[in-house]
């Protein structure tokens, strides 16, 4: 759903819910729109918006959690935290780049006494990581509450086939 929705993502090409290893009970795949080098703010919220549609599923279908989004979990967490620390997208933090810099790690030294910040900037940064990480949380689940009856056909659709192309996935939205 969000996939399709999110005008950043997507299209869909295939969702399963074939198992496809550790840590993966399914998957949604999408086809990339565009090849781009440089990835605009907008995009990098839409891709953790996307990325948290399973937990956000399980939550409504389920009424309870699983650890299948873990994967996605750890993804949204690497790209809130580089769009904090890294690109400057923060207007609480600033532009400035706080990442953690491994390069002087050598005899004795180690990252933990190697940061350039306080602790209180750490906090902060902390703060803005889970906010982006909430606000990105609240607007996906707005999107998919949006679609409950898409989401339900498409369970059906999956329990049945277990696996369904993008055209099948867009005829959803349509034969609302």
């Amino acid at each position: 759903i969000l996939f399709h929705e999110l005008e950043d993502v997507g299209p869909v090409h295939m969702i399963s819910i074939i198992p496809t290893g550790e840590g993966a009970a399914g998957y949604t795949m999408p086809l990339p729109d565009k090849d781009d080098m440089m990835v605009t703010k907008g995009q990098l919220k839409h891709m953790m918006m996307a990325a948290m549609g399973g937990r956000i599923a399980e939550e409504l279908v389920l009424s309870d959690i699983t650890t299948g989004a873990s994967q996605d979990i750890k993804q949204v967490t690497k790209i809130a935290r580089a769009m904090v620390m890294q690109y400057g997208m923060s207007s609480r933090v600033g532009m400035l780049n706080y990442e953690e810099n491994g390069d002087d790690v050598f005899l004795g030294y180690d990252i933990a006494h190697n940061k350039s910040y306080s602790d209180k900037m750490l906090s902060e940064i902390d703060e803005e990581i889970k906010a982006l990480v909430d606000q990105c949380y609240r607007d996906a689940k707005a999107i998919v509450m949006q679609h409950l009856d898409v989401l339900e056909r498409s369970c059906s659709l999956l329990m049945e086939k277990e696996k369904i192309s993008g055209e099948e996935f867009d005829r959803l939205f349509e034969n609302g």
